[in-house]
């Protein structure tokens, strides 16, 4: 039979706009976690692990092959493909999931198209790898920008630890989960968990998500979640430039704050060539009139149908900031970090700071921020391209977060000259974590806080058995039970070769319902008996072993004690007063014991042939132990004939074995002598009751 190994793997393909790119997420079989699991841990998420090495991302997007799609697997897909087969063991490759989910980019291509291309992908992938791919529905889909936003919260408070240490988290009121926002090109998506009141307020306009934990129980959070359309940085760079042209008809030069001064680009912000009659945009460098003016593409004023709202009349329940503290990826953290924090990769978000340094930056002229970028002034990534689009995003970002959201403006207060609110902001951070009203991301615990990672969390958590106790793993409306809505996380547990059978325990095998349920009652019976047996006293152990094991002979038999039912099993020509009077009549102040030591593991041993040394040391018996003593092999060899000539092997009855071969030990002679109370201690069994000397 094929037996799983110590890990499981996950595959996700993230197919955006620009691109795709592959992750990989491994995990620790379920069953044998459950077994390595502190009691805490027993209640936690399962802990999914990925490298950088493991991530590789192709260029154009998949959405480039809505006319062509029978191309698209051999010149995209085969390439992240051969890529995850190098990471996934190939003993692991048919037990391992892979998932397909697109974004932006394939929102936009026309329904027949997407649908090719889905179908194409998910065929080529059957066909060329061995993948878990049992759903093309499930597993190749375009999913929303909600769905986006939900596994993106999931991802953040599952690095940052509000699912799995709540008290660690407790933000007040009984909230110990954080916010999520994400901005790209063409969306912005926000995710929280809103307090008690606005929860009950706003009900139907919550998601319930549901997770398993290792002990098999559901988690389930209500969570409200969104997405603008539009509202990325490049769509709403679009509608920024349209909002000059329609302000300036026919102007051939439309003066741009939100340039440097000194560029000159077309309106879809290529270089400018003079001899064309086309209208570009010429910079100013007035970082605060780019705010300005970037401001009423929040669309703030627009109609709200279900108060209250946020942006472009989108119904958001209201924020209360002293409990839901959000953390931000992507373009937040890109553009707070590539050029203004570099340094500083864990710095909370300074607003006063950070507004300095983008003024600062975006007021200088073009020819000299090209000098800087000459001198890797600001890092290696920052080319001419980025300089010249972050004023816009700058102020985009903070038009969005501090107008739109309603984020406080930490570090607006009044401070001195030359006072460090950066380095007063990181100081905090540092003692607090993530409880600012808002923090950019990129990384927490040196893994990526990307979607793609809350996705497969939900996934790794849906394989833990939970005995038919627990509902389903996934999202859907707020509604108890399993909604017409509810969409599963990637499908149902599923016992695979070698997960659950080797990793049970006797506890397990007892008390759930396992097949060795019975076999593990009779277990659990009998160390009970051997327990008690033990524990009686010695006096009592004889007279016990003399009422149901031995009986009188028959008038006319051999003279002494015969055995009753060890006899019929195992020996029927030594009698038991010989038996018991070898420790009596040995010399018994004049052994020594081997080092305790050796007593600690009495299974462990380099030779598995080595049977009558795992015999002699059975657990119950501290058997002394002398080198140079050989025993006699008479006894021994009787009574291993007798016992195979009923078809039974003496060694495998370890308990008898082990207390004739100890007591033969002692008789022999021994190389020297040392008194009882001069010998090392013995390591003795908890089960096992004091030697005593016996006298007739």
């Amino acid at each position: 039979m094929l037996q799983m190994g110590k890990w499981r793997y996950g595959i996700i393909l993230d197919a955006g706009s620009s691109g795709t790119r592959v992750y990989t997420y491994r995990w620790l079989n379920p069953a044998r976690a459950r077994t390595e699991a502190s009691p805490d841990e027993l209640h936690q998420l399962p802990k999914l692990k990925t490298k950088k090495k493991w991530t590789h991302k192709i260029h154009p997007g998949i959405s480039t092959f809505g006319e062509t799609p029978e191309a698209v697997g051999p010149n995209h897909l085969q390439e992240l493909l051969d890529h995850a087969l190098d990471i996934v063991p190939p003993s692991e490759v048919e037990h391992t999931p892979i998932f397909l989910l697109a974004t932006a980019g394939m929102r936009l291509l026309p329904e027949t198209q997407r649908a090719a291309v889905l179908n194409e992908i998910c065929a080529y992938a059957r066909e060329h790898t061995k993948f878990q791919l049992p759903d093309c529905n499930l597993h190749i889909q375009v999913i929303s920008g909600e769905t986006e936003g939900l596994y993106g919260w999931v991802a953040a408070n599952y690095l940052l630890g509000g699912f799995d240490s709540p008290s660690d988290h407790d933000h007040g009121k009984g909230h110990h989960t954080y916010g999520f926002l994400d901005m790209g090109g063409a969306s912005a998506q926000i995710a929280f968990a809103p307090n008690a009141t606005e929860a009950a307020k706003h009900a139907d306009d919550l998601q319930l998500l549901r997770m398993r934990t290792l002990d098999g129980k559901s988690l389930e959070y209500k969570v409200f979640v969104t997405t603008w359309l539009g509202f990325g940085v490049n769509q709403a760079r679009k509608r920024y430039v349209e909002a000059l042209l329609e302000a300036s008809p026919g102007t051939p030069e439309l003066p741009d704050p939100c340039l440097p001064e000194g560029v000159e680009v077309t309106t879809d912000g290529k270089p400018f060539q003079q001899e064309s009659k086309e209208p570009h945009l010429v910079g100013t460098g007035h970082f605060t009139e780019c705010l300005s003016k970037t401001f009423p593409l929040l669309d703030k004023d627009a109609p709200c149908p279900d108060p209250p709202c946020l942006l472009h009349g989108v119904h958001v329940p209201a924020i209360d900031f002293d409990v839901n503290h959000f953390v931000g990826v992507s373009e937040y953290w890109h553009t707070t970090h590539e050029i203004f924090e570099m340094g500083h990769k864990d710095k909370a978000y300074d607003f006063k700071t950070y507004q300095q340094r983008v003024n600062d930056f975006c007021s200088k002229p073009w020819d000299q921020i090209v000098h800087g970028i000459n001198q890797k002034q600001w890092g290696k990534k920052v080319d001419e391209t980025t300089a010249m689009e972050v004023c816009f995003k700058a102020s985009w970002l903070i038009n969005v977060l501090h107008d739109g959201i309603g984020i406080p403006r930490t570090g607006l207060e009044q401070t001195k000259a030359g006072h460090n609110g950066t380095k007063e902001v990181l100081d905090k951070t540092k003692e607090k974590g993530f409880r600012d009203p808002f923090q950019a991301v990129n990384k927490i615990e040196d893994t990526e806080v990307s979607w793609t990672l809350g996705k497969m969390v939900m996934y790794a958590s849906s394989q833990i058995d939970s005995g038919n106790k627990s509902l389903a793993v996934g999202f859907g409306s707020n509604r108890p039970g399993i909604p017409p809505d509810f969409q599963y996380a990637g499908g149902k547990f599923s016992s695979l070769p070698g997960d659950l059978e080797e990793d049970l325990d006797w506890h397990d095998a007892l008390f759930t319902d396992s097949s060795r349920r019975l076999p593990g009652f009779f277990m659990f019976v009998l160390i009970v008996l051997l327990v008690s047996y033990f524990l009686c006293g010695r006096d009592r152990r004889r007279a016990i072993s003399r009422k149901f094991f031995f009986r009188k002979r028959r008038p006319g038999a051999k003279s002494g004690l015969g055995l009753g039912l060890g006899g019929k099993l195992f020996h029927r020509g030594v009698s038991s007063p010989a038996y018991e009077r070898v420790l009596e009549s040995g010399a018994v102040d004049e052994f020594e014991l081997n080092d305790s030591a050796e007593l600690d593991n009495p299974y462990h041993s380099d030779s598995s042939s080595d049977v009558s040394n795992k015999v002699g040391r059975t657990s119950g018996w501290a058997t002394p132990r002398n080198s140079n003593f050989e025993l006699g092999s008479s006894h021994f060899d009787s009574v291993a004939a007798q016992a195979h000539s009923v078809g039974i092997n003496p060694l495998g009855r370890g308990g008898l074995m082990a207390r004739l071969d100890s007591r033969d030990r002692l008789v022999g002679p021994v190389p020297r002598s040392r008194s009882r109370n001069a010998s090392p201690t013995r390591a003795r069994s908890p089960m096992m009751s004091p030697l005593k000397e016996q006298v007739d």
